[in-house]
């Protein structure tokens, strides 16, 4: 075990030496770097914001069930338990809505008293609302359509009309952000190992000949690749907390922008950074992104000395 850690100790002391005789494009690479980076973890940032909010959002959807026309005032009241008996393991409200009084409530709007007069005999059907209050995030949107599907089989119901699509939308565009952002991250994290990739492979070239001297001498292959593993784990976890760091920065102007549009729907939402556990999860991640750019450059280039 000690020599194992003084032959990893060694390797890491050799990857700073070589990085601190060329400071200026260890640099560049985690510029290069970073800006690869910061794109899906602004990405992420904006996401780990927004999923919260979505998820928290109170859904309390109303579905309304329309009779038939020629459905007797009595058999209308009289499916009142029928839709008790389908809500029963929900917490809902039912109204019930008798045809005139959603003609006079119609009246009263402005402008179509006149044209309500016109049409003679009320064209309104008895109708029912259910207000559900037991729903408290997105996902449940389905159980609200398995019960309006439910209802419409019920006898003397016309229609069933439920407002929450709405929610539906909302909840399916997040699905959609998080693959692009998925696909993005994966493409640029292709961008960052053929990065580093380049990057080991000049410094394999500048060192050939102290390569060639050590396998001359006996190193093994372990002895002489972890120096260049270790850079590319280096030069990607340094990348990451560029990244990460220029996202950060981002939010406070981002943030001034969004308190305006806030402020319209009465709301103070902010983008908030990422909490350490993510950020140390991205900084492992950028790290071994720059691992597998070493290691795929390292055994593509050095086998070629053996």
């Amino acid at each position: 075990m000690t020599n194992w850690l003084r032959q990893h100790r060694y390797a890491l002391g050799a990857a700073l030496v070589h990085l601190r005789r060329s400071p200026g494009g260890f640099l560049f690479n985690i510029l290069v770097v970073a800006i690869a980076l910061a794109l899906p973890f602004a990405g992420v940032t904006l996401l780990d914001n927004v999923r919260p909010m979505s998820e928290q959002l109170s859904v309390d959807p109303e579905v309304s069930v329309f009779l038939r026309q020629d459905t007797p005032r009595e058999q209308a009241q009289a499916l009142a338990s029928s839709l008790r008996q389908a809500v029963k393991d929900k917490q809902a409200k039912i109204i019930f809505t008798p045809r005139e009084k959603a003609l006079d409530q119609l009246r009263d709007k402005n402008g179509l008293a006149d044209v309500l007069t016109t049409l003679g005999e009320n064209p309104l059907p008895d109708s029912y609302v259910i207000k559900i209050d037991a729903f408290r995030n997105a996902q449940a949107g389905g159980d609200v359509d398995q019960l309006a599907e439910q209802l419409r089989s019920l006898p003397g119901v016309e229609s069933v009309q439920v407002d929450s699509a709405w929610v539906k939308r909302l909840a399916a565009l997040i699905n959609v952000l998080r693959l692009a952002l998925l696909i993005l991250a994966a493409t640029l994290g292709t961008v960052v190992v053929a990065v580093i990739f380049n990057t080991i492979r000049l410094q394999v070239l500048t060192q050939r000949e102290e390569i060639l001297v050590c396998k001359l001498i006996g190193a093994t292959d372990n002895f002489i690749h972890r120096p260049f593993f270790y850079t590319g784990a280096l030069l990607g976890l340094c990348a990451g907390a560029v990244a990460l760091g220029a996202v950060a920065l981002a939010l406070h102007p981002l943030n001034q922008a969004i308190a305006e549009f806030a402020r319209l729907y009465a709301s103070e939402f902010q983008l908030t950074p990422l909490p350490p556990l993510a950020m140390a999860g991205l900084l492992a991640l950028s790290a071994g992104l720059g691992l597998l750019g070493a290691m795929l450059s390292v055994q593509r280039h050095l086998s070629r000395m053996n």
